[in-house]
C-alpha cells in the first residue's frame, strides 16, 4: 500500500508538471487582454500599447489593452483583475500608484502584494516638474522662493491622488519648507489644463504629456525629476541643477497578473516582455514617452515592489496625507 501511494504521488507530480509545462508551451492559443485601469491616452495607456503590439507579434496572438477606468487609484481596473481567472489571458499593466492605494484609501477590495502575480517592471521615467508660464520664475528654486513669499497666491495639483507626480511635491515641498494645498484631479488632462490657464502653478507629470505642451510653450518646464538630463530634452535641469535638493524619483510601470498565476506562465511573459525591451525600435520609442524599458524578472519586481511601498509609506507618513 505504501508503495502504492509513492507510485499515486510520483505520477500527480510527474504528469502535473508536464500538463504545466504544456500548457506554457501552447499560451497563448486565444486572445490576451492586458487590463488599463486608466482610460485612453494617458502614460499607462502609451505603455500598454506598445507592450501589446510587440507581445501580438512575437507570440502570434491578439494581446488587446482593455481601459477599466473608474474608481481612485485604478481600483475598478484593478478589482477585476484581482477576481479574473490566473491562466494568463488576464493581465494588468499600471503604474506605481497601484500600490500606493491601501496607504490612502481605507477600503481597497483586494490586497495589493498578495491577490496579484507580479511578473516583471516595464518601464520607469523621471517626471516634469513645470509651472505655468506667467509666473516669472526661471528656475524651481526661484519657484519656491515665490512661493515662500506669498505662499496664499499658489496652488500645485496632482493627476491622481497618490500618484508618482503626487509623492514627488510632496517631497519637493518637504524640501523647501512650504506647506501649499495639493490639489487632485482626475486625470492629468484636467490637471495640465488648469495648470496652463493658471489656475493652478505647478505640477509634476510624466513626459508623455508635459514635454509637449512645455515644448509648444503652454507650461513652463523647471525641472526633472532624475540625477542626470534626459536625451528627449537635453535643455531641462534636473532639480539639483535647478536649485533644490537632488531628487531621484520615477514614475514605473508593471505588469501584473491575478494571484496563482502558474510558474512556467510567469516565466514565458516575463521572457517575452524581456525580449521586447531589448529591442532597439522598442527602446526609441518609449524614450520618445521618457521611458526607460526594463523587463525585470519576476523576483526582482517582487523585491522593488516591497522596497517601493517602504519609501511610498514613509513620505505618506512624513507629509500627514490622510487616507480618504
Amino acid at each position: 500500500m505504501k508503495c502504492l501511494r509513492v507510485l499515486v504521488a510520483l505520477c500527480v507530480v510527474f504528469f502535473g508538471f508536464g500538463s504545466a509545462s504544456a500548457i506554457a508551451e501552447s499560451y497563448p492559443n486565444r486572445t490576451v487582454t492586458i487590463v488599463v485601469p486608466y482610460p485612453a491616452g494617458g502614460s499607462v495607456d502609451g505603455v500598454a500599447r506598445i507592450v501589446a503590439q510587440k507581445l501580438t507579434e512575437s507570440l502570434g496572438q491578439s494581446f488587446i489593452v482593455e481601459n477599466r477606468a473608474g474608481g481612485v487609484g485604478g481600483i475598478v481596473g484593478a478589482s477585476y483583475v484581482a477576481r479574473a481567472n490566473p491562466d494568463g489571458y488576464t493581465l494588468m499593466l499600471t503604474a506605481s500608484i497601484h500600490v500606493v492605494t491601501p496607504f490612502l484609501h481605507k477600503t481597497v477590495p483586494y490586497d495589493v502584494v498578495a491577490d496579484f502575480t507580479p511578473i516583471t517592471l516595464v518601464a520607469s521615467g523621471p517626471l516634469l516638474v513645470s509651472t505655468t508660464p506667467t509666473v516669472p520664475a526661471k528656475t524651481l528654486g526661484e519657484f519656491f522662493d515665490l512661493v515662500r513669499k506669498n505662499p496664499e497666491k499658489y496652488t500645485f495639483a496632482t493627476s491622481s491622488f497618490g500618484s508618482a507626480g503626487h509623492l514627488a511635491i510632496e517631497l519637493l515641498k518637504r524640501d523647501a519648507g512650504v506647506k501649499t494645498l495639493v490639489v487632485a484631479y482626475k486625470g492629468g488632462g484636467p490637471a495640465l489644463t488648469d495648470l496652463m490657464s493658471g489656475t493652478v502653478q505647478l505640477i509634476a507629470d510624466p513626459m508623455v504629456s508635459s514635454l509637449p505642451l512645455a515644448k509648444a510653450g503652454n507650461i513652463k518646464a523647471l525641472a526633472i525629476t532624475s540625477l542626470k538630463r534626459i536625451a528627449i530634452a537635453p535643455e531641462i535641469p534636473t532639480v539639483a541643477e535647478s536649485g533644490m535638493k537632488a531628487l531621484d524619483f520615477a514614475s514605473w510601470y508593471g505588469i501584473w497578473a491575478p494571484k496563482g498565476l502558474p510558474a512556467d506562465l510567469v516565466t514565458k511573459i516575463q521572457t517575452e516582455v524581456t525580449k521586447i525591451a531589448e529591442r532597439p525600435d522598442v527602446k526609441e520609442q518609449f524614450a520618445l514617452l521618457g521611458f526607460e524599458p526594463i523587463g525585470s524578472t519576476p523576483d526582482y519586481f517582487a523585491n522593488y515592489i516591497g522596497e517601493e511601498m517602504t519609501k511610498y509609506e514613509r513620505i505618506i507618513k512624513d507629509a500627514n496625507i490622510q487616507a480618504e
